[in-house]
């Protein structure tokens, strides 16, 4: 069953072209690297949530833009070796591809998919 790494981060809205093209080389890495697919979306409706929500979760700020990412593998293994690949690949690196958001407020994680419909 494939493994899906998912991801939440709060990117300055006008960085949104930064952020495309930051995605579009990160994918071409990431499926060099193993991945099946990457989706990237851009937050349209994202609710305030009295408790919790992704703007919370992010700390997002008015002049920000809430963005969910996922990248599919075909395994865990398959996303542990892409992973390892991936942090050393130069194309990675702060210097050449630099993210156009704060980092320290994206939130991520990996997930065992358990139902495809």
């Amino acid at each position: 069953m494939a493994y899906v790494d998912g991801f939440v981060a709060a990117v300055p809205t006008a960085n949104k072209e930064k952020y495309i093209e930051h995605a579009k080389l990160s994918a071409v890495v990431f499926k060099e690297h193993g991945a099946l697919s990457i989706t990237e979306s851009w937050g349209e409706s994202v609710p305030d949530g009295e408790q919790t929500s992704f703007l919370k979760a992010v700390q997002c700020q008015d002049n920000e833009t809430v963005v969910f990412s996922s990248v599919v593998w075909p395994s865990k293994a398959a996303r542990e070796a892409g992973w390892a690949a991936i942090m050393t690949d130069p194309r990675m690196q702060p210097e050449q591809n630099p993210m156009p958001f704060d980092g320290k407020r994206l939130i991520y994680g990996g997930f065992e998919v358990i139902l495809e419909a």
